[in-house]
């Protein structure tokens, strides 16, 4: 323990006489601080002042927040304690499970507790603390069935969950599954237990969706909305609501995992491969590792849903620790729509240009026939808008911006070329190879994939959704659907096909998860289709994740996926760092640490990004063995906090186990 650093105890103070010492975290993000500090509670605050509040505190001359971990009766620090200033808010903010949950996340991630805090409580408002309680829930609606049936070991894992055993399972969804309702079945069977519930999803298209269902199994009243754009007074006021123990289930987006839920029976996350759910602020936790140290500190069970399925997932099936949920063939055949690639043995034979062709014959047959059937179609496309990336017509060099080397892209076809990046149009731009003028698409966006579109099936409605114009759902009408991945709309009685173009787009990116990714992607679209339709993939029959999809094989392409992993030594195999800052930060943090066998430095590679001083900035790839990442995250905070207690200059970004490494 250290001592609050400030002015000794005013005359006119005098400490509480029980337990008259609070050992507390000042919210000062420095990595040399993160550690408790003792201060003494005057008896004028001896009430207000718990384990868990929120305090005003003297720190280095400046008066900060602090979070208060513990009273004591006497301090190990043999000088003077300056005294806590004055309480922030009249309850505790921080629970015996979400102290000890931040201080896991914070070791895991090699961050600090108060960083961890910041994510996970939310800011206080006077207003929503006075404010009057929700009105007590009625009655729970009656059991309806679960859903998991159709799932082997779906009913005994329920039954766990019922039983308050800490059951932990991924679950690979059927394709036309109400993931929502089976989730909301399962947070009704903890409530019927007397416990709580946490449900994660990836964004607020999700949410409204899981909404919907908890109201339905739960009623009116028993779980809370927590997200990011409901406003700080309105999330304070329903985290609150979960903190007082009023309700006892949460959903939400990312940072709803934290929420100081009592008693929690389920923990769940959907789609734990889509990015949003990585943290982008320091320490950079991911939702699903979270939800997984939470399961493990709290005896709750686990359940990580999704269509497609992650390696980090099936490392926890792979490892024992969590067990499979999934149907069989017979079931899946029933329920999965079919698939074919454009480029397959059949179609190559019956049209030689289907391998080159963005839409090949067969894409046009299968899209006139679902919607001559009176069906609506989903069309994929990996990027937005009309024209993103332009190329020399005559020997396709990319076309750069002259002023900031940006790529030129279009928006609309008699729009003039302009930088992605800065703007500035570029309507007598040349060829710096070959001297050309004349443009050609490279990449073709959502927009001009619709334009296209519109003419080729005139007399149909085409429809676009993604970037701020999302939607949530379209009619069971013929008519074209154009989405970006993530952004397609749910179809009354499911889509009669979907073609899922430019595939490879999305597999040729420079990165670990491109075919992990792309798979996600393309099982999330192809789910929306009718088990009577078909899906076209844009991509070559022969490539693994391409026949992973046609199969509906989500669990092999995991198997695989960790299977090459642990070949190359890439995470969820190891555990690996990525440290990024100006190349002599970097290699300051470095010399700090100290390896264990097995553990390795990978070589350094320059970045975009620039450090305070301008110095160019690089970054460096650390990795060890998966049993030796705690001692890699501790090594990696002591380095830092020393650096920090130099008061070093230039910050370096730690990441353990990034979520990108392209």
């Amino acid at each position: 323990m250290s001592s609050g650093a400030g002015a000794g105890p005013a005359a006119s103070r005098t400490p509480a006489s029980v337990d008259p010492v609070a050992s507390l975290y000042v919210d000062v993000p420095l990595p040399h601080l993160d550690r408790t500090f003792d201060y003494l509670v005057p008896d004028s605050l001896d009430e207000q002042v718990q384990a868990g509040s929120r305090v005003r505190v003297r720190f280095a001359g400046r008066l900060v927040d602090a979070y208060v971990i513990s009273r004591s009766p006497a301090s190990e620090h043999e000088g003077t304690l300056a005294y806590v200033e004055r309480a922030v808010g009249a309850e505790p903010v921080l629970t015996a499970e979400t102290t000890a949950l931040f201080r896991a996340v914070a070791d895991r991630w090699a961050g600090n507790f108060v960083d961890v805090v910041r994510l996970g409580v939310p800011a206080r408002h006077a207003r929503a603390e006075s404010a009057a309680a929700p009105s007590p829930a009625g009655e729970l609606p009656p059991a309806a069935d679960s859903g998991f049936e159709r799932y082997r070991a779906g009913p005994s894992y329920l039954t766990a969950v019922g039983d308050g055993r800490p059951a932990r399972a991924v679950w690979s969804a059927l394709p036309g599954e109400d993931w929502a309702a089976r989730f909301a079945a399962a947070a009704a069977i903890a409530v019927r237990a007397g416990r709580g519930a946490i449900l994660v999803v990836p964004d607020n298209r999700d949410l409204a969706r899981l909404d919907a269902a908890m109201t339905a199994a739960l009623g009116i009243g028993r779980h809370v909305v927590l997200a990011a754009d409901l406003g700080p007074p309105e999330r304070y006021r329903r985290w609150l609501a979960v903190r007082r123990g009023g309700v006892r289930v949460a959903i939400g987006t990312r940072a709803a995992a934290y929420a100081p839920v009592d008693e929690l029976g389920l923990v769940a996350v959907w789609d734990d491969g889509d990015d949003l759910h990585a943290e982008p602020r320091a320490p950079y936790p991911h939702t699903r590792d979270i939800l997984t140290l939470r399961s493990a500190q709290s005896g709750a069970a686990l359940l990580i849903g999704g269509f497609a399925r992650t390696a980090e997932a099936q490392q926890l099936v792979a490892a024992g620790w969590a067990h499979d949920i999934a149907a069989d063939r017979t079931t899946l055949r029933a329920a999965a729509p079919r698939v074919q690639a454009v480029a397959d043995d059949v179609e190559v034979a019956r049209d030689p240009a289907a391998a080159a062709a963005r839409l090949p014959s067969l894409a046009w047959r299968t899209t006139k026939q679902a919607l001559q059937d009176g069906r609506p179609v989903l069309v994929q496309v990996p990027r937005r808008g009309y024209v993103p990336s332009l190329a020399c017509a005559r020997d396709r060099t990319p076309a750069r911006c002259g002023v900031c080397s940006g790529p030129l892209g279009s928006a609309g076809s008699q729009a003039v070329p302009a930088c992605r990046w800065c703007g500035r149009p570029a309507a007598q731009w040349a060829c710096p190879t070959c001297g050309g003028h004349r443009l050609r698409a490279l990449v073709v966006g959502a927009g001009r994939t619709a334009e296209e579109l519109g003419r080729a099936f005139a007399g149909f409605a085409v429809r676009t959704s993604g970037g701020d114009h999302v939607l949530a759902d379209v009619g069971d009408e013929p008519a074209l659907v154009v989405a970006t991945p993530g952004a397609e709309p749910t179809a009354a009685g499911g889509y009669g096909a979907a073609l899922l173009l430019d595939g490879w787009a999305l597999l040729a990116r420079p990165d670990l998860r491109a075919a992990e990714e792309a798979l996600r992607r393309w099982m999330n679209a192809a789910a929306l289709v009718r088990p009577d339709g078909a899906v076209i993939v844009g991509a070559d029959a022969g490539v693994p994740v391409v026949q992973a999809l046609i199969r509906w094989d989500p669990v092999g392409a995991a198997v695989r996926e960790l299977a090459e992993r642990a070949e190359l030594g890439f995470p969820p195999a190891v555990r690996m760092a990525a440290l990024t800052g100006p190349a002599p930060a970097v290699a300051e943090l470095v010399a700090g640490l100290s390896l264990p066998a097995g553990g390795e430095l990978l070589g350094s590679a320059p970045v975009a990004a620039a450090g305070v001083s301008g110095e160019p900035a690089e970054r460096v790839l650390l990795r060890v063995p998966r049993g030796d990442g705690a001692d890699l995250a501790r090594q990696l905070h002591v380095s830092a906090a020393a650096r920090s207690a130099r008061r070093s200059a230039e910050p370096v970004r730690i990441e353990l186990d990034p979520a990108a490494l392209g």
